[in-house]
């Protein structure tokens, strides 16, 4: 394996206390006191929009690719601060600040390599330290993959593993997290990387992906559980459960199941045990929610397992994080034929261990996400360079794909699929740690592929009147249940689905509104995608369930658009017509824009050049509700 390849194999924190809560009786509405500052609830909750996986120079790998951000840099980034790109501009977030942040740093050598590489500190002493970034540069690859392999393997290299090094990092981090918490205004939470991998190829530099991203209420313990303790997530859990008993709330949450061969979502234990109503229940309590959507491309599905559904093919990263090979597809490694395998585990457990909600983040190795399919740098220094370091333009010296040697043979580390995603919704009544944090537990959330659309899923007992009504939400709440809740029906009629959502002003229209349904039947997974609203107000097709083409097109060698019959809001509520009373469901929303340039084909326009046959010329940026689960 070679060093790149370990090291972007390995795909490869911040928290604190604050005062606790008062409320104070207001009347009507609710508000909180968090120290001395007074928030405002809104019990039919807001949108909140935040990012819950960004790297910085204390990650190992982020390091080593030349990052030399700081948490105070992401934090300032997301409050709307211009920072330094360490490929060498300034970079600012494109619209508002977000609303909340994690800096979720690798837990394993927390720190350490930045300190390996400074001489005046006594890592740097270490013989691990001069292989790496002494006079002999020979050694130093060999050097960075055996620090890699180590924690992918669990067995640390105990000269650099300096536990209390790591604690005083990690204690940096939390401290950071705690200067940028503002209720009400921009709320942060401690986090890190829990990085679990199994090693699917040594040779080819291929791991299997079982990364979980790790958050914490508010008060963070003083040491992180990391793949340097255990490398089983199962022994995470049992360590999140014991911080819960001493008080510290904490969740974790899968990320980039696209690359895990089949192991994410597995039907057996890391070990390879049969599962268990235990194990079930453990892991639903520990993760209740699962990012899917980031740089590494889009988890939802793939177009071998969604035959039917033509929008199946977003955004895929098919390859091993860091390696050439190429990544098998398995229902285990997308979240809905994992809803649907965790449908029929829960027959036989008694419980469903995949009974999670949606959201999308960054994983950005920069301290800043790209969101803005216009202003893509990367998620590291080195495909942040420039248009060619990244693939989206030919190489220095040549104009035309067609002159490029083994032009489409070009290896995934330049950058050429990451992706400009994603983002975290919640649903909360205030922007603070507890109820943003409930809204996760909760799994009322939803994840973007970047643009700030609002996308809203009740289930219950409604009708077309509440679409108009001026209490929609009120009626809503009362007479259902939001995203990521279970509605048990005691009638066999479908209850009504109340689908919603609205466009983020900057970016492009919406063109569709979609359920997506899926169940286990005969223990395989099934599916079925229901256009439910059509931005031309016209009905969906009875037979084809689908909307009529509403003109919306791009022009790729400006990247103009033309937006057809494209809307600002787009809802519905829908009766499955399929309903079977006798079968446990889950159901989604999906909402489309209308197509845009990818971020590729922004970088061939501006270069003058075209763009790169191998990518994607345009896309359609998306929202996904957590699902609601109805028996």
């Amino acid at each position: 394996m070679n060093r790149v390849g370990i090291i972007a194999l390995l795909g490869i924190a911040a928290a604190g206390c604050s005062a606790p809560e008062t409320e104070v009786d207001t009347g009507e509405d609710t508000e909180i006191v968090e120290g001395e500052t007074v928030v405002e609830r809104t019990p039919t909750k807001n949108a909140y929009f935040g990012d819950l996986h960004v790297h910085t120079r204390n990650s190992f790998d982020a390091y080593i690719f030349a990052t030399r951000r700081t948490p105070d840099d992401a934090y300032r980034f997301a409050k709307g601060e211009v920072i330094p790109h360490d490929a060498g501009y300034e970079i600012q977030l494109d619209g508002p600040p977000l609303d909340f942040l994690a800096v979720t740093d690798h837990g394993e050598y927390l720190g350490v390599i930045p300190f390996m590489d400074d001489p005046n500190h006594p890592l740097s002493k270490t013989m691990t330290a001069q292989a790496a970034f002494g006079d002999d540069a020979a050694a130093s690859a060999e050097t960075f993959q055996n620090i890699g392999i180590s924690f992918v393997i669990g067995q640390p290299i105990e000269e650099i593993r300096d536990q209390e090094h790591m604690n005083q990092i990690w204690a940096q981090t939390i401290n950071a997290a705690e200067r940028h918490n503002d209720p009400g205004t921009f709320t942060t939470f401690a986090g890190y990387e829990f990085t679990a991998m199994t090693i699917v190829s040594q040779e080819a530099g291929a791991a299997a992906n079982l990364h979980r991203n790790v958050i914490f209420r508010d008060a963070a313990p003083d040491q992180v559980f990391s793949t340097l303790d255990s490398t089983n997530p199962e022994d995470l859990w049992a360590w999140m459960d014991g911080q819960r008993e001493a008080g510290i709330d904490v969740l974790a949450i899968p990320h980039n199941s696209n690359s895990s061969n089949g192991e994410m979502f597995a039907l057996q234990t890391y070990d390879g045990a049969p599962l268990t109503e235990d194990y079930a229940v453990t892991r639903l309590r520990n993760e209740p929610i699962v990012e899917m959507t980031q740089i590494k491309g889009t988890s939802e599905t793939h177009p071998s397992l969604s035959p039917n559904d033509e929008w199946a093919n977003f955004e895929q990263y098919d390859y091993f994080i860091g390696s050439s090979a190429k990544s098998t597809v398995n229902e285990g490694d997308f979240v809905r034929p994992s809803l649907a395998r965790g449908l029929a585990l829960a027959e036989s457990l008694g419980a469903n261990p995949y009974e999670f909600g949606f959201i999308g983040s960054s994983d950005t190795h920069i301290a800043a996400a790209t969101l803005r399919e216009d202003t893509h740098w990367g998620k590291f220094p080195t495909d942040g360079a420039n248009p060619q370091s990244r693939s989206s333009v030919p190489p220095e010296g040549y104009t035309d794909w067609a002159d490029v040697p083994n032009a489409t043979d070009r290896r995934i580390l330049t950058g050429a699929k990451f992706s400009a995603s994603g983002l975290v919704g919640v649903w909360a009544e205030s922007n603070t740690r507890d109820d943003l944090f409930d809204g996760m537990r909760n799994r009322e959330t939803f994840g973007t592929s970047g643009p700030r659309m609002k996308v809203r899923l009740f289930a219950g007992d409604y009708d077309a009147s509440i679409l108009d009504a001026a209490d929609l939400l009120d009626q809503a709440y009362v007479n259902g249940v939001p995203m990521g809740g279970n509605l048990v029906t005691s009638e066999g009629e479908a209850p009504s689905l109340l689908a919603w959502a609205v466009q983020d002003p900057l970016s492009a229209p919406l063109q569709r509104l979609q359920v997506i349904k899926v169940w286990a039947e005969d223990g395989a997974a099934r599916e079925a995608v229901y256009d439910v609203a059509c931005s031309d107000g016209s009905t969906p097709d009875p037979q084809t369930h689908r909307c009529a083409d509403n003109g919306a097109s791009v022009d790729i060698s400006t990247c103009a658009t033309e937006p057809g019959t494209g809307s600002g809001e787009l809802k519905a509520v829908w009766q499955d017509p399929s309903y079977d009373p006798d079968q446990v469901s889950a159901y989604y929303v999906r909402v489309l824009e209308n197509p845009t340039c990818r971020w590729s084909t922004w970088d061939a326009v501006r270069a003058g050049t075209p763009p790169n046959p191998n990518l994607p010329t345009t896309l359609q940026e998306r929202a996904w509700s957590s699902p609601i689960w109805v028996d």
